[in-house]
């Protein structure tokens, strides 16, 4: 099982040491694919005030550190072109943000990298229209034949649902939808975004963090390859996301939850 998990945007230094380091279980569980996960730039915040993290050049540097350190793979965002080469020297899995999903710039400059590419699915979009996007990544990277899981897999792209849009502020999970992407490409489902309630609080956004162990068993039934969880030891001082964040105390216990569900499925 793909397990993703970390603070949503990098933080001080020693705050993003603790939580990687309360990560570890998950990096020694051979059961599991882990990769820690932070953004060095969160370009979407509701306000200009928001926090958005320490930028390129020294989220980089931190992010090294969390790898030499603790050996693990490392996956963050990237929001423009010019962003993915330089990225793929330090981490592991590229993220293509929801809101990018369609920019084929970015989806071509990162499947020019050797990083795993993860498209997250617009909230705006169909899970079928995903396929689209899926095939730039496979075009750039030399295969231009049926877009399926197996070809996906082999040439390194994933998609992570997390959510579409419910009317205002509002975000619903179409447990289908896990279903029908994971016919072209391995399935990442991302609990926290999903339940992220967009610009609900003036001037961030808000979140129902007690829904996340509902959908993520839910998913787990359903099947998909892998989980992503923003966590934080504590969530209500995050500088991003803590809404829907999920405590990392509470993070173990849903972790074996989902694995006593995959196991049935299995």
């Amino acid at each position: 099982m793909i397990l993703i998990a970390g603070p949503c945007v990098l933080e001080s230094r020693d705050t993003v040491m603790r939580i990687a380091e309360s990560l570890m279980p998950y990096h020694e569980d051979c059961t599991k694919d882990f990769y820690f996960k932070a953004s060095f730039d969160k370009a979407n915040r509701t306000s200009l005030d928001s926090f958005r993290g320490p930028g390129l050049d020294e989220g980089l540097k931190l992010l090294q550190e969390v790898k030499e350190q603790f050996g693990y793979k490392l996956l963050t965002d990237v929001h423009d072109y010019t962003q993915p080469q330089a990225v793929a020297e330090v981490v592991d899995v590229l993220q293509i943000p929801a809101f990018l999903c369609r920019q084929t710039d970015l989806l071509v400059a990162c499947a020019k990298t050797s990083a795993v590419v993860n498209i997250k699915k617009g909230q705006f979009l169909a899970p079928q229209a995903m396929e689209h996007s899926v095939a730039k990544v496979l075009k750039t990277r030399g295969f231009d034949g049926e877009v399926s899981y197996e070809n996906a897999e082999k040439y390194n792209v994933w998609l992570t649902e997390r959510g579409s849009t419910f009317g205002y502020g509002n975000l619903v999970v179409d447990m289908r939808g896990l279903k029908q992407m994971r016919e072209f490409a391995p399935v990442i489902f991302d609990a926290t975004h999903s339940v992220q309630q967009p610009a609900s609080g003036g001037a961030t956004s808000g979140g129902e963090s007690a829904l996340v162990p509902y959908l993520s068993r839910a998913a787990a039934a359903v099947g998909v390859d892998g989980f992503f969880f923003e966590t934080h030891f504590d969530p209500s001082i995050a500088l991003s996301d803590g809404p829907n964040m999920i405590e990392l105390k509470k993070l173990e216990a849903l972790v074996a939850q989902i694995d006593s569900i995959r196991a049935i499925v299995e």
